[in-house]
């Protein structure tokens, strides 16, 4: 049980020791940071809702407790738990809470609050809003994660790293929903980006002509936001 309680932990220490090549690190400060990524799926938003409400069938095994995706569940409503079973020898069965739900608005929005694998024993805030939009293809779906508060970790190690695991979840939702649609034109792909998420942050003075009306509303916020970040003082 020991082995299969540090899986988390490990998948995150890895990440930091093969960071990706490219990150989607739209914000960083030395007390904390936000990651953003976005992808466009053939599904409605009531397909993405339902999806979203089974963990076990997308969240990543890698960045479990247990090593099991089985052991996930998730209680869609304002103070409803994002946790996980953990089987323990002899039949004694435990528990973690990955997240706490904040805000559900069936269909378009979901917030979750807290600190994700190893981050939970650190004195951290951890935000995960996920939008739903429908466009004329299916659905926009942006995860935005912001991270912040007192770590025993380095900041510039550390949200690369945490990047790569919401891209991973990101990219394991739209697979479990059929897989991310090509990028929309005048939309330019990352060289060397994974298939999954489509994650080119626009610049705030530029527009994004090609891309379905609300995946633009959603990367527009997620760059006004950042833009607002940066212009507090530290």
């Amino acid at each position: 049980m020991k082995r299969k309680a540090s899986v988390a932990g490990l998948t995150l220490a890895a990440a930091l020791i093969a960071l990706p090549a490219h990150t989607k690190v739209i914000d960083q400060s030395e007390i904390g940071f936000t990651v953003a990524h976005s992808a466009q799926v053939a599904a409605t938003p009531e397909e993405v809702w339902n999806m979203l409400r089974t963990p076990e069938k997308w969240w990543s095994k890698a960045h479990s407790w247990s090593g099991d995706s089985a052991n996930f569940w998730l209680d869609s409503q304002a103070g409803g738990c994002f946790c996980e079973k953990l089987p323990g020898d002899g039949g004694a069965v435990g528990s973690v809470q990955h997240a706490r739900i904040i805000f559900a608005k069936p269909n378009e929005m979901m917030r979750l609050s807290g600190a994700l694998g190893p981050l939970q024993g650190e004195a951290v805030t951890g935000t995960l809003t996920i939008q739903i939009k429908k466009t004329d293809a299916g659905a926009a779906i942006r995860f935005d994660y912001v991270l912040g508060g007192y770590m025993r970790f380095k900041i510039a190690e550390l949200a690369p790293a945490v990047d790569e695991v919401i891209a991973e979840q990101l990219r394991g939702l739209a697979a479990a929903l059929g897989g991310n649609l090509p990028a929309a034109r005048g939309e330019k792909a990352r060289e060397g980006s994974p298939a999954g998420a489509t994650d080119e942050r626009p610049e705030p003075e530029k527009s994004e002509p090609g891309l379905d009306d609300a995946m633009a509303d959603l990367l527009s916020d997620a760059a006004a936001t950042g833009a607002d970040r940066a212009e507090r003082p530290r």
